[in-house]
């Protein structure tokens, strides 16, 4: 037999590659391909992608780009068509209390004093336990992910039982162990909490889905001695740094009292609480020169509109934190002070809020709401170089959202729509860390009727656990 000749062993590669199996050899394996709709990265550039494409592989995105380009260099056994719809980065919540969804509605219309002492607190103590706590994450992580969240930052009790309800779920969670002075439902002492905030700490770290944290409640719950204890920890183990701050006048005025005349960010300044892992929920009560200290220790900000103005807490110096490049992310606090958990009217109310706090509409655009509920989140957290934008290599979490409602159309600027007409009811698929947790809106980590039947039996004990 003749050897073959080289041009004519060309033309037989050439047609060998043309065939299917040669097409897929040429192109790289992904799980799972996403095409069409319009893909807003939230990447440097801010490139939005119309008819765009994403690979992911395990957990990560491979690649991102035009519909085009991902099946050209792509393939997968998995391929999602998002035709008429936007995919966006998952959405993060930067501050909440996730098991409170079970107070929901308890206790209403008063100012956070009253609510906390009077109802919020009496309540925990007749009724949560870690059965409590696991319902009502269950019930929280529901609603999340229904609503594109994929990243939720926590502050309460029994974290570690949240942490296995939020593994099993599929969701990814900063979660804060809450420590203060008085007794918790978890620990009756400060040093008690603290034992258990290592354990804790240790048994999670390293987790693809769980970054554990502490979170001391706040100046006015938390001795400065034990502010500083809860800072040595943060150090010692690398983890977050937790803590609500600056929230309302009755505490900027229970720590000038106690420390000086001192303002509450003055006062954590000076007993050198801050580290570049803090992450400080509210900052409401705030100057230039605080913000300023913030800014120099790189102290993540999670705002909380709804929660804010229910409670008549005030607004947030939001616009002056974004100018002077502060990482400022979006939170819906607890479901019992909100009453919900969704970043999507969180958006659209802080970027009308400080419109009319300023007086001036061009104050806070929709795209700075969208990218504070997004990549701005994501570095208030200091999550930055994970999630937060849909960039080749960082993790795969994503929503889709379908722009096909009435509400919807017609449909002319991308940030506009996200922030001032989208709906958490929209979102019909949720990836996170590469695993689809919600599709074609049935989600299919979390059995939602069981949870929801769940949540009725609660609130009948709650009903009469109060009557007491």
């Amino acid at each position: 037999m003749r050897p073959i000749k080289p041009f004519f062993a060309l033309i037989l590669i050439s047609l060998i590659s043309a065939n299917g199996s040669g097409q897929a050899a040429a192109r790289a394996k992904a799980d799972l391909i996403i095409v069409g709709g319009t893909v807003v990265t939230m990447d440097k550039d801010r490139r939005v992608i119309e008819n765009g494409g994403i690979a992911i592989r395990q957990d990560k995105l491979l690649a991102v780009g035009t519909r085009a380009e991902i099946e050209r260099g792509y393939y997968a056994a998995t391929v999602t068509n998002a035709t008429g719809s936007v995919v966006i980065p998952g959405l993060i919540n930067t501050h909440t209390h996730v098991p409170m969804t079970l107070f929901r509605g308890i206790a209403d219309d008063m100012d956070l004093q009253e609510w906390l002492t009077k109802f919020i607190f009496p309540a925990e103590a007749k009724n949560v336990n870690e059965a409590f706590v696991r319902a009502g994450t269950r019930l929280g992580l529901a609603e999340m992910i229904r609503g594109g969240t994929t990243t939720f930052c926590d502050m309460y009790y029994f974290e570690d039982a949240i942490a296995e309800e939020t593994k099993k779920a599929g969701m990814r969670g900063v979660l804060g162990e809450t420590v203060l002075d008085f007794p918790a439902p978890d620990n009756k002492t400060f040093a008690e909490g603290l034992e258990y905030t290592e354990r804790f700490i240790k048994r999670w770290q390293g987790d693809p889905l769980i970054v554990p944290a502490i979170a001391p409640h706040a100046p006015y719950t938390v001795s400065e001695d034990n502010l500083t204890q809860a800072r040595a920890m943060s150090d010692r183990l690398r983890a977050p740094l937790v803590i609500h701050l600056a929230e309302a006048n009755t505490e900027t005025e229970f720590i000038q009292q106690k420390h000086e005349g001192m303002r509450p960010i003055e006062f954590m300044q000076k007993i050198a609480f801050f580290n570049d892992r803090t992450i400080a929920a509210h900052v409401i009560q705030a100057n230039a020169a605080e913000l300023d200290i913030l800014k120099r220790y790189n102290v993540g900000i999670a705002h909380n509109p709804q929660s804010n103005m229910k409670l008549a807490a005030g607004v947030a110096p939001v616009p002056l934190m974004l100018q002077k490049g502060l990482s400022v992310g979006l939170g819906t606090d607890g479901p019992a002070s909100n009453n919900d958990l969704s970043l999507w009217e969180e958006m659209d109310t802080a970027a009308k809020l400080h419109k009319l706090h300023l007086g001036d509409p061009k104050v806070l655009t929709a795209e700075q709401a969208f990218t504070m509920a997004t990549i701005g989140g994501a570095r208030a957290l200091h999550l930055g170089d994970l999630i937060g934008s849909l960039e080749a290599g960082k993790r795969a979490d994503i929503a889709i959202v379908d722009f096909s409602g009435l509400h919807q159309t017609p449909f002319f600027n991308v940030y506009s729509h996200l922030v001032y007409a989208t709906k958490a009811s929209d979102v019909s698929s949720v990836i996170i860390n590469g695993r689809i947790v919600m599709q074609n809106r049935r989600l299919l980590t979390l059995n939602e009727n069981a949870i929801k039947q769940e949540a009725i039996t609660y609130r009948n004990k709650i009903i009469e656990s109060l009557k007491n």
